[in-house]
């Protein structure tokens, strides 16, 4: 499987004037321009981490697998497990058990929505539902 990173700028074709029609190329490919590939963090037995080498010198923790969640109640944070993936946008993700923001996980404690970006902040914060 080859993977290949994202490249975030603007398309080549008009859409405004409706025709279709090709833009002229203003400037070549950037590498600041270039983003990086889906986590894709399951719901698993152990947790996993990758540590990705950004701009600048910086790295970044993104998370593969995880099992347990910070969930914020009226007590304060509580660390749950991660049972199974409930509701997501993507129906696919459910069937996969792929956690993304706003997807609603089953713990030990009861219904949680997810309130961060799991693949990129290399760990899962939620709330009560």
């Amino acid at each position: 499987m080859v993977i290949m990173d994202q490249y975030h700028k603007s398309h080549r074709k008009k859409v405004s004037a409706g025709t279709g029609g090709r833009r002229k190329k203003a400037r070549d490919k950037k590498l600041a321009h270039v983003g990086g590939v889906f986590a894709a963090t399951r719901v698993a037995e152990e947790e996993s981490k990758v540590v990705v080498r950004k701009r600048g010198g910086k790295t970044r923790k993104r998370i593969k697998k995880a099992c347990s969640i910070n969930v914020v109640t009226k007590d304060g944070v509580k660390k749950a497990t991660i049972k199974k993936l409930l509701e997501s946008h993507n129906p696919e993700y459910v069937r996969r058990n792929i956690i993304t923001k706003g997807a609603v996980v089953e713990t030990d404690i009861g219904k949680v929505k997810v309130t961060n970006r799991v693949g990129q902040d290399g760990l899962v914060n939620g709330v009560l539902v």
